[in-house]
């Protein structure tokens, strides 16, 4: 894989898909690819607290997967700007700045997120979003003006 060129991060906006779009190439594909990885460890992760629980989970294990995916999700997006699979794809998220995401921002994304899962259409929405726009952003990226991004050596 080529290097990518590095746009200049210290500017007050995303880099242009037009003028960078090696940055943008195959991230919506990756971000799905990346949603299944997390979802496999955020199962992961349940199973284990159902275990350390002595099976006491299950009997609320929706409300479980909730909050352990909402921590796991905002836990690494503080840590890095990206989950883990998101890490294992190559991409991570962007601020409307371009810059990686601090703890608040990194809340205020999951919870715009967790809120478009409650809501069918919504996430629908997002999906179509994520495959049509040229930065790729769903519906709580267009709110807060991130994107998902490969991921660069700055």
């Amino acid at each position: 894989m080529s290097a990518l060129r590095q746009p200049d991060f210290t500017t007050t906006e995303l880099p242009d898909p037009e003028q960078f779009p090696e940055l943008y190439d195959s991230v919506p594909v990756k971000r799905a690819i990346a949603w299944a990885v997390d979802a496999a460890v955020i199962w992961l992760l349940t199973m284990v607290v159902v275990i350390f629980t002595a099976f006491i989970g299950l009997f609320f294990l929706g409300f479980l997967l909730l909050i352990v995916s909402f921590l796991y999700r905002w836990s690494t997006l503080a840590n890095g700007s990206a989950t883990w699979g998101m890490r294992l794809m190559s991409i991570e998220l962007r601020d409307a700045e371009g810059r990686r995401f601090d703890a608040t921002q990194a809340f205020l994304h999951t919870l715009g997120y967790s809120l478009s899962l409650a809501f069918a259409p919504v996430q629908m929405i997002s999906v179509v979003l994520m495959a049509v726009t040229a930065r790729g952003q769903g519906v709580t990226d267009h709110v807060l003006g991130s994107s998902a991004l490969n991921r660069t050596l700055d």
